[in-house]
């Protein structure tokens, strides 16, 4: 992107809200024997003040004549004002894979699944062109602009200056879902973080959704996992770049292929807790340091995702989409100053905690906790509650806790644990026990985890366990 910078007094940031899609853009290019031609495009893509992108769907006309061209006028509309304007267009490349492309991609889909088109709008390519000029189109009256509810620079200030402090990544992620609930309006929030040895990513926080799947039958979503690439949040994940889609159905949304696969997938699985109905969705990576790569991609280790979304078409605007890449980009920064995968502790830090000898609780149902060696999978009775590290992390617990009565444990004897899978680098440790004192507190059974120091932990059993390992 090394052309020069056009001069006028409009900008693509004044006007922005002209490419949220939701008045159709109308493109005019002209053939090399002077012949016009006109039509609309489904998706206008602000790339930076001096860039856009135009979807390449089929070879068409319009296509033709831009790459005989190289030069297009585009009109856009303002949705709450109708004030109209024509950008001036110069094209400079198709890219047919990374960030720019995928995020595209995303967004055409959720496009696509609300006008039931989604077989038709199939991304080829991302056309990428230089805005030369922008003006306003004379005549009409266009409307005053609409108020925002709320000031969203204001809510970044506050939620970063709430999150300073932070006692340990537990706390850093409540904080989080805190801000976006009271400063930044947000009814429904995942906070999802990686998984270095599956490549995979499973949410430890939730804003919104049922507990333990009442009303539902979805659950919290604590412990819900996806895959790279899957769905917006998978999108975002693996390409580094916020996904935001302002209005889709549910026949055959995008995101929709993630809530689908969960579904139909095996019984060791979490479902996907999110909106039945969805309408505007947002997914931001948070990376632990950001740095451009010079292509447009954001470098960096990626250290989680935040999602929010809505049953309100519009309700995530190109401002929110800034204002939470902040907030992330902040929630990035101080875990990696935690840090989110700490060194193991050592033992001048910490001592390790003489077992605990309880006599088993007098009354009540045993409770069977069945453990799968193939996966770490972990059943409570016959409900599946979680698996892999963490609930290897459990099926120790339990088995220490019925065969020499313990209910203290460390974090460093865990991390020296044979029988626990941890990768020998970002081993995320405190992450898995989040995880699991979660889950444990979501589905509100007879065996909770409470933190009692730095590096320390208690398994509380209310009822006596009954093991079973199968293969």
């Amino acid at each position: 992107m090394s052309a020069p910078q056009a001069h006028h007094t409009l900008t693509l940031d004044a006007i922005r809200t002209c490419l949220e899609g939701v008045i159709p853009a109308t493109i005019a290019t002209v053939a090399p024997d002077g012949t016009p031609n006109v039509s609309q495009l489904s998706q206008v893509h602000y790339v930076d003040p001096g860039h856009i992108a135009l979807s390449y769907q089929f070879f068409n006309k319009t296509r033709a004549n831009i790459l005989d061209c190289r030069d297009a006028l585009l009109e856009v509309i303002d949705p709450s004002t109708g004030a109209q304007y024509r950008l001036r267009l110069a094209y400079l490349r198709t890219e047919t894979d990374g960030p720019l492309f995928e995020s595209m991609k995303a967004k055409l889909s959720g496009i696509a699944s609300h006008v039931g088109m989604a077989e038709v709008f199939r991304l080829r390519g991302a056309d990428l062109f230089w805005v030369t000029e922008i003006e306003g189109v004379p005549g009409g009256r266009p409307l005053p602009a609409r108020m925002r509810p709320r000031s969203l620079l204001s809510a970044v200030r506050r939620a970063c200056e709430g999150l300073r402090g932070c006692a340990d990544l537990s706390d850093l992620l409540d904080r989080a879902i805190v801000a976006l609930r009271d400063l930044f309006g947000v009814e429904h929030a995942l906070i999802l973080l990686p998984d270095t040895a599956s490549g995979r990513l499973f949410t430890v926080a939730a804003l919104g959704y049922e507990a333990s799947g009442e009303a539902s039958g979805r659950g919290s979503g604590i412990g819900w996992e996806v895959a790279p690439g899957d769905g917006v949040i998978g999108v975002a994940a693996r390409e580094r770049v916020p996904i935001r889609i302002t209005h889709m159905t549910t026949d055959v949304a995008y995101s929709m292929a993630m809530r689908q696969g969960t579904e139909a997938g095996p019984l060791r699985e979490i479902p996907f807790p999110g909106l039945e109905r969805p309408h505007s969705q947002l997914a931001v990576p948070i990376l632990a340091h950001e740095a451009g790569d010079g292509c447009g991609r954001l470098a960096g280790v990626l250290a989680g995702v935040l999602f929010v979304e809505s049953t309100q078409e519009m309700r995530f605007t190109y401002d929110d989409e800034d204002a939470l890449a902040t907030l992330a980009a902040q929630l990035g920064a101080l875990m990696r100053s935690l840090p989110m995968v700490p060194a193991p502790t050592t033992e001048a830090e910490v001592e390790d905690t003489p077992a605990k000898t309880v006599a088993a609780p007098a009354g009540g149902q045993p409770i069977t906790v069945r453990h799968y060696a193939s996966d770490d999978s972990v059943f409570l009775d016959h409900d599946y509650l979680i698996k892999g590290v963490a609930g290897a992390i459990l099926w120790k617990l339990v088995r220490d806790h019925t065969a020499l009565g313990r209910t203290d444990f460390t974090n460093r004897e865990l991390r020296l644990a044979p029988d626990i899978p941890l990768p020998d680098f970002a081993e995320n440790l405190e992450a898995r026990l989040i995880l699991l004192q979660r889950r444990l507190d979501d589905r509100r059974g007879p065996l909770r985890i409470e933190k009692t120091g730095r590096g320390r932990f208690r398994l509380l059993v209310e009822t006596p366990l009954r093991l079973e390992e199968m293969q």
